[in-house]
């Protein structure tokens, strides 16, 4: 009982407080106030209509029927702001009027005035509940709904009067209408919220998982990269004493420590790829086609078998390689191969017909490529991809240190710009977040910083 004397004020509290306005219409902008416009209308037809039955067929006189009229009126306004109070203030109104006439109902003669509801007040009253249920929660509209049965019930059955004509069974039928209406919409209007914030959400998790499958399949493709290093490592440090006349013992143990641990972290590097394996062993690069694991990792001296494929599925490529062609790390050549790879699968299923032009522009400090396509010949059917592509482009620059820029050309066509650094030590900057996914422009590769 004190739980619920405690929880009683609060409650009441909440709820003469009011909630939210009404909120306008989202679209077309010119009708956003409709809703507002349209009850301000109504609560004047419903105060002049309340005014004039309150005085002439309820005998209350100009003075208590323009006060209990326009109750009804500024009722149904205050609905739009405080739903919860407008109530209280419609049935208090309707309440007191009642009382005030039955005194006045003895000497009419048959069938007396409508009683307890008058038309313009069970019309305000309805909307007044409409507003509420479209704003509180259905226990509170229901709640609100058997308060005004109760009073509707006590007020023509109990306390009675002179001939009249008893609305009280149509009103409730009407508020039940009303309350139901309201409920249902406010809701649909809840399951449509959650609905945008659940695809939001799942927004959020596909482009996640989309950004670590990409890491996957990168940390996969680079594993034969570092694996050959630390082979040729271990190799060597076997090699090496055989090539010293009477080595001594240290340099053995030291060569010896250098080829235990090239071995072991070539044993690390196989539990990793085989964890990065686990989900699609029969595609072990991700790649989409089955490749066996051992098959070597393609580098840029494989870009003309690439071109010729790419022409043969009816596109027409150009390619255009300038600059001094310095070698390349391993990492460099392969992320350079798959961009290229990628802007042309792009350039096959988006723009059908279009004219390709791949340029490859070696600088001292790294490499620059440019993929330019002119726009299709035809429409492009429906891409079954994943959407995978230019992110995927983006992790590898970003994982090198680079840059890269996608963007939309002037006549239709599309551009995919990157810069892969050559040394370690310009790829040692920090990491942009992950969310990072618009297009940047690839830095000078001339190195000229002015």
């Amino acid at each position: 009982m004190r739980r619920a004397r405690g929880s009683l004020p609060a409650l009441l509290a909440r709820l003469s407080s009011g909630s939210a306005p009404l909120p306008p219409l989202s679209r077309p902008r010119w009708l956003r106030r409709l809703p507002h416009v349209v009850i301000c209308l109504v609560a004047v037809a419903v105060a002049i209509g309340s005014i004039d039955e309150m005085s002439t067929s309820y005998r209350l006189g100009v003075e208590f029927g323009l006060l209990a009229g326009a109750a009804q009126g500024v009722a149904l306004v205050l609905a739009l702001w405080r739903p919860f109070p407008a109530w209280w203030l419609s049935l208090s109104a309707t309440f007191i009027a009642d009382v005030a006439a039955r005194s006045n109902m003895t000497d009419m003669v048959p069938p007396g005035p409508s009683w307890p509801w008058i038309g313009p007040a069970m019309i305000a009253h309805a909307l007044v509940l409409f507003l509420l249920a479209l704003r509180l929660s259905a226990r509170v509209a229901l709640g609100v709904l058997a308060v005004t049965g109760l009073v509707t019930a006590f007020v023509q059955g109990i306390l009675g009067g002179g001939p009249y004509s008893g609305t009280g069974v149509l009103a409730v039928s009407v508020f039940a209408v009303a309350v139901l209406l309201g409920t249902a919409l406010r809701g649909s209007r809840e399951a449509r919220t959650q609905l945008v914030e659940q695809e939001h959400l799942t927004a959020e998790e596909r482009s996640r998982r989309t950004l670590l499958e990409e890491r996957n399949r990168i940390a996969r493709e680079l594993h034969d990269v570092v694996a050959h290093h630390m082979s040729v490592i271990s190799i060597q440090a076997q090699v090496a004493p055989h090539l010293v006349e009477n080595p001594s013992d240290e340099l053995k143990e030291n060569l010896d420590g250098i080829r235990q641990n090239a071995l072991e972290a070539l044993t690390e590097l196989r539990r990793v790829l085989g964890v990065l394996r686990s989900e699609n062993p029969d595609d072990a690069y991700g790649l989409g086609t089955g490749a066996a694991p051992d098959a070597p990792q393609p580098t840029l001296d494989r870009l003309d078998a690439l071109v010729e494929n790419t022409r043969a599925a009816g596109l027409t490529v150009t390619t255009e390689t300038t600059g001094e062609q310095l070698p390349l790390p391993p990492g460099v050549e392969l992320s350079a191969y798959r961009i290229v790879q990628e802007a042309l699968s792009n350039a096959l299923r988006h723009a059908p017909g279009s004219v390709v032009r791949v340029e490859l522009t070696h600088f001292p400090r790294g490499l620059q490529i440019r993929v330019v396509n002119s726009s299709p010949s035809r429409p492009a059917p429906p891409s079954p991809g994943a959407g995978h592509g230019l992110l995927g482009m983006r992790e590898r620059a970003m994982m090198l240190g680079g840059t890269l820029m996608a963007m939309e050309t002037a006549c239709g066509g599309f551009t995919v710009a990157a810069f892969l650094p050559r040394s370690a030590a310009t790829a040692s900057r920090p990491p942009r977040p992950d969310n990072s996914t618009g297009p940047k422009s690839p830095p000078d590769p001339t190195g000229d910083t002015s």
